[in-house]
């Protein structure tokens, strides 16, 4: 079982508002279609068309707890984590079929949006396991969608990148750009307002740029769209001094040759931005 969890007041929220979204005005296919049924229980079967990694259990059930309390009773098979097969029943769902109909497709698409980035950020992950270098995640996430995104990254096997603007400095070459270019400047400035708390991380461009993040004793240096060759070049001139991170065009072809390099972290957008999803169905008993 992941050790990882989300907690029902930061997820709430967010669940809430895709309701509301996708039923605003209520469900008229199954307030309809229910109306006058004498037998309103219903039994039904998540399951998988894929291989995979199971991901957002506890937020597959809070959907059907926040629309309907206790209405719906889900049993899961696979605890959160889980590789999971073509074919597998993952969870049974029996209760209240209004609630189970009007609830089905927003939970489907947290699960399969959520075990979808879980199986391929740890596609990634199994690439360089043999490598001591950690793929971890970026800022580019889907607008209000982010905690899911990182919880799913965290369940796949991977590491987080800064969670927000207020988690680390990130002096990037536009921040660079309104100091002329100067990354000392540029530091120095930051170093004025910072908390003690926080570290600073420099994008480089060129070697060049590289010996100057060193001067000014940054925590952690990114190595933005460089050469695996000018990469390993610059691990040998940080020589340890700060971690040191490598970005920019990341894919599985490439990967492995990255992690040789001597990089302490690969980041990359693709574990979340390019994701598929992970085919999850209702198979109805």
């Amino acid at each position: 079982m992941t050790k990882y969890w989300l907690n029902n007041f930061a997820i709430d929220d967010f669940i809430i508002s895709a309701l509301k979204e996708d039923m605003y005005y209520g469900d008229i296919t199954t307030d309809a279609i229910c109306a006058d049924l004498d037998d309103n229980e219903f039994d039904v079967n998540l399951t998988t068309r894929n291989d995979g990694i199971l991901c957002g259990r506890s937020v597959f059930e809070r959907v059907f707890k926040l629309l309907c309390d206790d209405k719906v009773k889900i049993q899961f098979y696979f605890e959160e984590g889980d590789v999971i097969k073509k074919g597998d029943k993952i969870a049974s769902i029996k209760g209240d079929a209004r609630s189970i109909l009007t609830g089905e497709r927003l939970a489907l698409n947290f699960v399969q949006k959520m075990s979808g980035i879980a199986t391929y950020t740890r596609k990634f992950q199994d690439l360089i396991s043999q490598y001591d270098v950690n793929i971890v995640d970026t800022r580019k996430n889907t607008p209000n969608f982010r905690i899911f995104e990182k919880y799913s990254v965290k369940v796949g096997g991977n590491k987080l990148h800064r969670f927000n603007l207020s988690d680390c400095v990130m002096l990037k070459d536009n921040h660079i750009a309104l100091y002329g270019g100067s990354i000392t400047k540029a530091v120095k400035e930051v170093r004025k307002h910072l908390s003690h708390a926080h570290k600073i991380e420099i994008e480089c461009d060129t070697l060049e740029q590289v010996k100057e993040a060193l001067e000014n004793k940054v925590d952690i240096i990114m190595l933005d769209n460089m050469t695996c060759e000018q990469m390993k070049e610059a691990c040998q001139l940080i020589n340890k001094r700060a971690i040191v991170e490598a970005s920019g065009c990341v894919t599985f072809d490439n990967v492995e040759e990255i992690a040789k390099t001597g990089v302490d972290i690969i980041s990359t957008s693709a574990i979340v931005m390019k994701a598929p999803t992970l085919d999850l169905a209702f198979d109805y008993q």
